[in-house]
């Protein structure tokens, strides 16, 4: 599954609004096709299409779009489509109505969407994605890191992988999902490093410069950073369209984006589903696995693989746990003493330097082919 065309022929401020004087058009017109029955869902597509200097075709059913479907360069299904045409690929977007919930969700990964936009509040952003559609250029990849439980080690195990990709030479991102997390900065450092965090993107519209994003994030570790502020103060945080701008700006800034996704819902409906693969985190027990299960029915259709948090009095065997939910296990976390100290002090990066961690992290790298 392809999440990453992309054409982008303008930029903006980091919280500025997008150019709308025609300074910018995609190259080719993107062939676009819409599946849908829905008056409302085929308005909004042509408006939306036309905005975004597309072609659009639609078709009423699957029976109808099935001649059309492999040869467009982005599939647009609507609510009303509840299955697909035999050996097609899924839809690039579902399209549905805000009243319609969480169940546009279900809907995507039943359907095997790579993106969800709730209209009429995604338009603005349907239109930017749909202008960048047939890039040739992929951008940077996503993985998300999610724990199947609490405790299980997703924030430390993002900052090592974090880490050693970017010793690898490689440009590396790591972005804190978790807004009740508490700031992941405090775990990567002790010190108040200059640079944006979450709440200063609330405002953007639109797509930032590569360049400006880059320069705009704190460092440590060798990798930059986009963290919630690790403090008690209130914080106005993005919508989702500032989130999506964000996550486009990382693509184009960076070779690999770690995501820390947290557990809580509002991440699993928005990030995760920007991810091209995603790793899950569970500890080496029988209820941290049936809880892991819980999350592997959640996961958005992408590439998902097992990581286990292990020791010595470890009750449950890892390849059992993998096996169990139907994931390929990817490696198991090293137990090193002090982490928990560690992530209290802003030392855990030290904690990584150490060589089991570095032989753990590498080795998922390699098997996610973030590294050579």
């Amino acid at each position: 599954m392809s999440k990453r065309d992309r054409r982008y022929r303008h930029t903006s401020n980091l919280a500025g609004e997008a150019e709308t004087d025609g300074s910018w058009v995609p190259r080719d017109a993107a062939g676009i096709l819409l599946v849908s029955a829905d008056p409302y869902l085929q308005e909004e597509a042509k408006r939306i299409v036309a905005a975004a200097g597309g072609s659009l075709s639609m078709a009423a059913d699957v029976t109808e779009a099935v001649h059309g479907w492999d040869s467009a360069d982005v599939v647009l299904v609507g609510s009303d489509v509840r299955e697909l045409p035999p050996r097609r690929r899924g839809p690039t977007v579902l399209l549905g109505r805000a009243a319609e919930g969480d169940g546009l969700w279900r809907l995507a990964a039943a359907l095997g969407a790579e993106r969800v936009a709730v209209l009429p509040g995604a338009a603005a952003w349907l239109a930017e994605h749909l202008s960048m559609s047939g890039s040739p250029d992929p951008g940077g990849v996503v993985i998300g890191i999610i724990g199947g439980c609490g405790g299980a080690g997703a924030t430390t195990t993002a900052i090592w992988l974090a880490q050693a990709a970017a010793d690898h030479g490689v440009s590396t991102m790591l972005i804190d999902g978790d807004p009740w997390g508490g700031g992941l900065e405090l775990a990567v450092t002790a010190e108040d490093i200059p640079g944006l965090r979450w709440p200063d993107f609330s405002e953007t519209r639109g797509s930032i410069d590569p360049a400006q994003f880059r320069d705009s994030l704190p460092v440590a570790g060798g990798f930059a950073y986009l963290s919630w502020p690790g403090t008690r103060d209130p914080v106005q945080g993005p919508d989702a369209g500032a989130v999506a701008a964000v996550m486009d700006a990382a693509r184009r800034s960076f070779e690999l984006i770690l995501v820390d996704i947290g557990r809580n819902g509002e991440g699993m409906r928005t990030l995760a589903w920007d991810c091209d693969r995603i790793l899950l985190l569970a500890r080496a027990h029988l209820k941290s696995a049936v809880a892991a299960g819980r999350i592997v029915n959640e996961l958005p259709p992408v590439d998902a693989g097992l990581v286990v948090r292990g020791s010595t009095a470890s009750s449950v065997d890892a390849g059992l746990i993998a096996e169990s939910l139907g994931l390929p296990l990817l490696g198991v976390v090293p137990e090193i003493r002090g982490v928990a100290a560690g992530t209290e002090l802003g030392r855990l990066l030290e904690l990584g330097r150490r060589k089991p961690v570095n032989r753990f992290a590498m080795s998922v790298l390699e098997l996610n082919g973030a590294i050579q």
